[in-house]
């Protein structure tokens, strides 16, 4: 169905769509290539939101000549009217002869219709090529559409031993810079980065970007049941949000002096919702959490199954039997209750293993 030039182009789509890796959130990263005759007439990417799309950039490079031509585009063109006009529409009017997306748009308001104007104007129209690839580069924008909560990525340093922090809770340093600087990089992809009041008072963390550059930064989100987060705390100010289990009216008009925005979302047990807490971030438009956090908050979020993807660097040292775990669990009984994970990739940053791995 789809030829070598098929996916040379998609390839290239695919590239201009990571060129907004940092910058479209809450928007999917869409890039899209005009061919004509062998030729690339036209290209665009997707920068941030409310921003020109990337078909309509590239038709306006391609101008007239995308009458007849193949289009490829690394989402389906949207439907619906948002800060920008329906990219369907401009595609009506330049009348290309072929569209090829790579996936349809998981965004309800689109999901299939713009396939559906398409061709019943007369264009061919061929999804699925390199979906896997589209897929990736967009999911956490695809788990926001169809789960209703962010993609949690859980970023996690340690020893070789799996321990993360000695008993007295200091953990800077355990990895080597290269692999701070690569985290930076997931953070900087990231629309919140999550973490524990424990993490806050151990190390004081302001949880931003800065070893890379960026043209934004993520929310900062501290898990706090009973707001003792310290006032002096580096990670408060504007953009950050204090999730708290109760109404503690004098702390909280002391936090929001300070910057930050406290929501409220008790569970049964006293303790932050967290499942509720990634709904109120999806309904802000986040779609990829980076947590940060210490062994317990992890262990919560593991046991709760509200993690989608482990992000671990491995430092080659020891810390011992009394240094703190990657995750507070409760004890298993059997190894049949042992958590099973696939792992999707490892690779050395520096002198430190990095390893991608995701619940089998």
């Amino acid at each position: 169905m789809f030829t070598p030039d098929d996916h040379r182009h998609m390839a290239y789509a695919l590239e201009l769509a990571a060129r907004g890796l940092y910058t479209t959130t809450p928007n999917p990263r869409v890039g899209c290539v005009i061919v004509k005759d062998g030729q690339v007439v036209g290209e665009g990417w997707h920068e941030k939101a409310g921003a020109a799309h990337a078909e309509a950039i590239a038709l306006e490079h391609a101008r007239k000549q995308a009458t007849g031509a193949t289009v490829y585009v690394t989402l389906e063109p949207c439907a619906h009217h948002g800060r920008t006009p329906p990219c369907v529409d401009a595609l009506l009017k330049a009348k290309p002869a072929r569209v090829v997306a790579a996936m349809q748009d998981p965004n309800p308001l689109t999901a299939g219709r713009g396939f559906e104007q398409l061709r019943a104007a007369g264009i061919t129209v061929d999804v699925g090529l390199m979906d896997t690839e589209a897929r990736e580069l967009n999911i956490g924008f695809v788990s926001r559409m169809t789960r209703g909560r962010p993609w949690v990525r859980m970023k996690v340093a340690a020893s070789l031993d799996g321990r993360t922090a000695l008993a007295n809770g200091q953990s800077q340093w355990i990895t080597g810079s290269d692999a701070r600087r690569d985290g930076h990089a997931w953070r900087a992809r990231a629309c919140a980065v999550l973490t524990g009041v424990g993490t806050v008072k151990d190390d004081d963390p302001q949880l931003n970007v800065r070893e890379v550059r960026t043209t934004r930064q993520p929310l900062r989100v501290v898990v706090d049941s009973r707001m003792q987060t310290p006032l002096a705390a580096r990670i408060l100010g504007p953009g950050t949000i204090i999730a708290a289990a109760g109404a503690d009216v004098p702390r909280s008009v002391a936090l929001r002096a300070k910057g930050a925005e406290v929501v409220v979302l008790p569970n049964h047990e006293g303790k932050v919702e967290l499942p509720a807490l990634l709904q109120e971030l999806a309904r802000r438009g986040c779609n990829e959490v980076h947590v940060e956090a210490g062994h317990k908050l992890n262990g919560s979020l593991l046991d709760e199954g509200l993690v989608d993807e482990l992000l671990i660097y491995m430092a080659p040292c020891i810390l011992g039997d009394t240094a703190q775990g990657m995750f507070h669990l409760p004890p298993l009984d059997s190894l049949a209750g042992r958590r099973k994970l696939k792992i999707t990739g490892v690779s050395r940053v520096g002198e430190d293993l990095r390893m991608l791995a995701r619940p089998a």
